[in-house]
């Protein structure tokens, strides 16, 4: 899977900061959506453009940390098909998001949450096997995160895991 940003059709109206902030504030306003008691379909459709809208804006971000950034909003894209009930896609954005932590350089709570996305896609998708294994390997991964915070933020989401 390749780190470089997908090309243009035409000119980007659009600064990198303001690509970045863009990302940013998309990627919370999908944080929210996920986290609402009660959701409408036309919340739910929202929260699929709004994840997929985030990874967009930070891939034309400029941003050092562009792998990070797009597997971090693999993740999030992974995520939200998850809780929609939708296997494939999930699926889809699990597998993409542990491309990237694959190919190196992302910093250690990455592989876990990839390893996390790829577990809940599994449950979704019905895969017993493959739930067990990818959350054991994210469970193994989250206990190898050196800063406690972020491991904690892991273990957080990893404690939702059915």
């Amino acid at each position: 899977m390749t780190t470089e940003p997908p090309g243009t059709t035409g000119p980007d109206l659009l600064d990198a900061d303001t690509h970045r902030r863009m990302g940013v504030e998309l990627f919370n306003h999908v944080w929210r959506l996920l986290e609402a008691e009660e959701r409408s379909p036309d919340q739910d459709d929202e929260m699929v453009h709004a994840a997929h809208a985030s990874w967009w804006h930070w891939s034309r971000s400029g941003a050092g940390d562009l792998p990070q950034r797009l597997a971090v909003g693999e993740w999030q894209c992974s995520r939200v098909y998850a809780v929609l009930g939708r296997a494939e896609p999930a699926l889809h954005h699990a597998r993409r998001c542990v491309a990237l932590v694959e190919a190196g350089g992302l910093e250690d709570w990455v592989a876990a949450s990839a390893y996390e996305a790829m577990a809940r896609a599994s449950s979704v998708a019905g895969d017993p096997a493959a739930f067990d294994e990818w959350r054991a390997r994210a469970r193994a991964a989250a206990d190898a995160i050196a800063d406690a915070e972020e491991r904690e933020v892991i273990e957080g989401d990893l404690a939702t895991l059915a």
